[in-house]
């Protein structure tokens, strides 16, 4: 498994995957708003999305696990 993590604070603006979805490397998955800047959250590497952690609106910390991967 492989926990994707906020690398920002900041806040949810939109989720681009969902649970069972196939995800190739470098794909975006969730991307988040700090300081009025949109930052991607991208796949570590391919795999399955098991959980996505996060939702629109919500406010994450830097750290924060948003998506989890099943390789």
């Amino acid at each position: 498994m492989s926990d994707v993590a906020a690398h920002i604070t900041g806040t949810v603006w939109k989720v681009e995957v969902s649970v069972g979805q196939k995800v190739a490397a470098g794909e975006v998955l969730v991307i988040l708003e700090s300081m009025k800047m949109e930052m991607p959250i991208e796949a570590p590497e391919a795999g399955t999305v098991k959980e996505v952690r996060c939702q629109p609106a919500q406010a994450v910390n830097e750290g924060d696990v948003l998506v989890v991967l099943d390789p």
